[in-house]
């Protein structure tokens, strides 16, 4: 199965926010922390990890584009 640009960064960001959920709810089950502080970590990490990730072109770290 050959999959695409468009399909594999479909994929990659479903992955992301699976990732951003279950660290949501590590948090909040397992460190007994305060739920809108587990939410707001939660929020964080997704866009973090697609600014980790150097597949990335538009935004990350090998991002060339500047913002204005």
């Amino acid at each position: 199965m050959k999959l695409d640009a468009r399909k594999k960064a479909i994929i990659k960001s479903y992955l992301r926010a699976v990732a951003a959920s279950a660290i949501t709810t590590a948090l909040a089950l397992a460190v007994d922390m305060e739920p809108q502080y587990a939410v707001l970590i939660g929020a964080i990490a997704a866009p973090a990890i697609k600014w980790a990730d150097k597949a990335e072109k538009e935004f990350g770290l090998v991002s060339k584009k500047k913002t204005k």
